[in-house]
């Protein structure tokens, strides 16, 4: 099966917003086109995990955890940010971002930015 991952790493709305709803989209239609669909926040937007004024981004990012799709951060910035429990908590799991994208393209993944 192929991977497509939406790569979330720039933390205005636009790219925050954006990048969720596509992956939210992209996972309705993945499964009949033989598509795994994962997101890998990161960086900046790693942080806005925690911002209550990011509420559209969080409702969309705890509506794909319920869908099912895996939501991954980097293990090491959720350390560094004193989060990693709390993102466990919530369903988001932890990848080493050195680990992932060896992951990714060692499985042939396409990686979407935003």
């Amino acid at each position: 099966m192929n991977r497509l991952v939406l790569h979330i790493f720039h933390a205005d709305d636009a790219s925050l917003d954006t990048g969720s709803h596509v992956a939210m989209r992209a996972h309705q239609v993945a499964a009949s086109r033989g598509v795994l669909v994962e997101v890998y926040i990161f960086g900046p937007a790693e942080e806005r995990l925690l911002d209550s004024g990011a509420t559209a981004f969080n409702a969309t990012v705890d509506s794909l955890i319920a869908a099912g799709v895996p939501v991954i951060t980097c293990l090491n910035t959720a350390k560094g940010l004193g989060a990693a429990e709390a993102f466990a908590a919530r369903g988001i799991q932890m990848e080493y971002a050195r680990d992932a994208f060896v992951r990714y393209a060692a499985e042939s993944g396409t990686v979407v930015s935003f």
